[in-house]
């Protein structure tokens, strides 16, 4: 609602603006605003006219990003949650970096669902059980929930018995998801009827797992996000039940678009980094949570 700002935004002096506006209305047929004294008001015409043109623009300026990202090989745009990024990705990144040092990294960590084109993301890494309409969508982990602890507390803690008296820690929005996936039902799947108090519980996952490598307790983790200290042994998970949800972390990206230099390169670094790695469900028994009472 100001000429002199349309003007400065545009790159054109007031008085071309002027001209083009008026060029506008009279094409038009219908005035576009009320010149006021030291104000302009949209007129009906205006109001009605004003979305179509917002949205159409957008659109046009969406697509023009796009179709300029198909020339840029050198940078690759990723999202991921918070936890993913923190315990999977950011300590591998050297390693990618190091293998093509000619794509630049950038990383959003974020829960919010992001929009490829609006917010320019190349790949996503999302948790939960799709669909992925519109969009190629690969499998990179699949997840199990189960104990873990520390080596030293696993010397101590010895059956799923002995957790009773265990400091439990339990950190992870995933009984949003899936209401059973919880200690009571890991207890449950153990022939166990016990419903623990928690030691500790935090609310993001990353944190759970810090406070149990911190030798706080036993925490009930997702698998995929331990991969990592499971495979250094700095935990470990001994008993032979898991809790198996639905859920899985996907690789994504707007379909067509893992034909990209730099998405394809991110995708088979990803998928051959992960699958050297353990998952910590090599011979447990996997209990649906579904299947629990």
């Amino acid at each position: 609602m100001s000429f002199a700002k349309a003007a400065d935004e545009l790159h054109v002096t007031p008085a071309a603006l002027s001209f083009q506006i008026k060029n506008l209305e009279e094409h038009l047929g219908h005035p576009v605003f009320h010149r006021l004294n030291r104000a302009v008001e949209l007129t009906e015409a205006g109001r009605i006219l004003a979305p179509g043109t917002s949205e159409a623009f957008n659109r046009l300026e969406s697509a023009w990003r796009a179709t300029r990202k198909l020339q840029d090989t050198s940078a690759l745009s990723v999202t991921a949650g918070p936890a993913f990024t923190a315990k999977i990705l950011a300590p591998r990144l050297y390693d990618f970096a190091r293998a093509h040092p000619e794509i630049e990294l950038r990383f959003a960590a974020s829960l919010r669902m992001m929009d490829f084109d609006r917010d320019e993301i190349d790949v996503a890494v999302r948790y939960g059980e799709g669909p992925d309409v519109g969009l190629y969508s690969r499998t990179l982990l699949n997840d199990a929930v189960m104990p873990m602890m520390r080596p030293d507390l696993a010397e101590r803690y010895m059956s799923p018995n002995s957790l009773i008296d265990a400091p439990l820690i339990y950190g992870d929005p995933l009984p949003l998801l899936h209401a059973k996936a919880n200690w009571k039902h890991w207890f449950l799947a153990n022939d166990i009827e016990h419903n623990p108090p928690l030691a500790a519980q935090f609310s993001q996952p990353d944190h759970a797992l810090d406070a149990t490598l911190a030798g706080d307790g036993v925490v009930l983790a997702r698998s995929a996000l331990a991969t990592r200290y499971l495979a250094s042994g700095q935990l470990v998970a001994p008993f032979k039940v898991a809790l198996k949800v639905p859920t899985c972390f996907r690789f994504l990206c707007v379909a067509g678009n893992e034909k990209r230099p730099q998405i394809a390169a991110f995708e088979e670094w990803l998928f051959t980094d992960l699958g050297k790695l353990p998952n910590g469900t090599e011979g447990k028994i996997q209990i649906p949570i579904e299947d629990l009472i």
